[in-house]
């Protein structure tokens, strides 16, 4: 009989009223960006118990220490790495972002040291002001002893590729410590053929806009400049790892005809050194198969996405995998506690 593995599920969000109330605030402006089909769903609902609010993500968000840990206990899920829900900060001025990431980051620590067996953390930073943001991240890891951080796609319609943002990375770099790249609504040019039939978020528009984005920091050479950096993808790589084979194939013609930067690996190899993926909102066993036969069990790590995702489907999911014990160990805790520095069980 197999033996009790220890479950450790990596991107599993959470949210504190300030940043709750600031979103509502956000819902209700005239911005036009995609996101706030979520985010209004959620924070500032048409009608009541329609909609996103029929799904009751926002109380699952603020509700940590009481349903959710009920439900984990229920299910034998023996630990979230809490991060805050996406947008996190970065719809936000530069000012409100950097006091809310700080605010938020105190929450989540006091959270993780009031139960240090059930939650760890990745903190948030606001890009808008990088040189802020790698102050605040050194104080997380530092200060806070949280796990890592959690990055929202892109800011302000930019990516990480841009330099403006590399005091960020540089932190992160130094610090050791990962960066999760989560999902949010496309950036601007992307919206256009994204806004009709829910294909804006989840079903289409975030893995899109989120693989996007680590293709371009490959692409530019970034990983040459910070080979130690690492970075986390969900939802089974944002579809990337089915792609390298073409990325690498089509880089290569890109860089021979001078539209692309010269780089010193190919964009398999930065994928196979530099990132990391969970399984986050992909229930499928062929693609979870393919994911570790390509990356190596050592780069794979489980993940529900609550409360977006339901808990119960994502454990049958990874319980029935057919996978080698000590595969399934990796994938449910030992990458975790590795990647993200969690003290072992």
């Amino acid at each position: 009989m197999a033996s009790k593995l220890r479950k450790i599920a990596t991107e599993e969000a959470f949210s504190i009223p300030e940043v709750a109330a600031a979103l509502r605030e956000v819902a209700r402006s005239p911005s036009q960006s995609l996101d706030k089909n979520l985010v209004k769903g959620i924070y500032d609902p048409l009608k009541p118990g329609e909609g996103y609010d029929a799904l009751d993500f926002l109380s699952g968000l603020l509700d940590v220490e009481d349903r959710r840990l009920k439900e984990m206990d229920k299910l034998g899920v023996d630990m979230h790495l809490l991060s805050l829900t996406a947008p996190g900060v970065q719809m936000f001025d530069a000012d409100t972002a950097t006091e809310l990431a700080a605010l938020a980051n105190d929450r989540l620590a006091e959270i993780c040291r009031r139960h240090p067996t059930r939650f760890a953390g990745l903190a948030t930073f606001a890009p808008q002001s990088p040189k802020r943001a790698a102050k605040e991240m050194e104080r997380a890891i530092e200060k806070l002893k949280l796990n890592g951080f959690i990055l929202n796609s892109h800011t302000n319609d930019e990516y990480l590729d841009d330099p403006k943002y590399w005091p960020a990375l540089e932190a992160a770099e130094a610090l050791g410590a990962c960066i999760y790249i989560h999902p949010r609504a496309a950036s601007y040019g992307f919206k256009g053929p994204l806004q009709d039939y829910g294909m804006d978020s989840a079903m289409w528009g975030y893995g899109m806009e989120t693989g996007t984005h680590a293709v371009r920091m490959m692409c530019s050479g970034l990983f040459d400049r910070f080979p130690k950096l690492t970075i986390c993808l969900g939802h089974m790589g944002e579809a990337i790892p089915f792609w390298l084979w073409r990325l690498d194939f089509m880089n290569t013609r890109a860089q021979a005809g001078g539209r692309a930067p010269k780089t010193k690996l190919s964009m398999a190899e930065y994928f196979q050194r530099n990132f990391v993926i969970t399984t986050s909102g992909v229930e499928d066993h062929l693609a979870l198969d393919y994911a570790v036969k390509k990356l190596g069990p050592d780069n794979v790590l489980w993940a529900i996405d609550y409360p977006y995702q339901p808990q119960k489907p994502a454990i049958e999911f990874m319980d029935s995998a057919p996978l080698e014990e000590e595969t399934k160990a990796k994938l449910y805790h030992k990458n975790a506690e590795r990647i993200f520095r969690i003290a072992p069980a």
